[in-house]
């Protein structure tokens, strides 16, 4: 199953907003809009490739979201 990181911005932001805060990364499956952990995100939030998935650039990422992700990626 194929997945990518979608963000949820800190309260009051925008993926309208050129530098919107990201709150936190959460993974979805692809071209989803529903977090693993539940979360309904927005379908125009930033997203970013699961292979940014345990650096920097995934910081900070949903606790639930990473073990959920990683009972389902070999």
């Amino acid at each position: 199953m194929d997945h990518e990181m979608r963000a949820e911005y800190a309260d009051g932001g925008s993926p309208r907003e050129p530098d919107a805060p990201v709150r936190i990364w959460h993974m979805v499956r692809l071209d989803g809009t529903r977090s693993m952990c539940g979360r309904e995100l927005r379908p125009d939030a930033a997203v970013q490739s699961a292979d940014a998935w345990g650096t920097p650039a995934a910081e900070p990422f949903c606790h639930s979201c990473g073990a959920l992700y990683l009972r389902e990626v070999p």
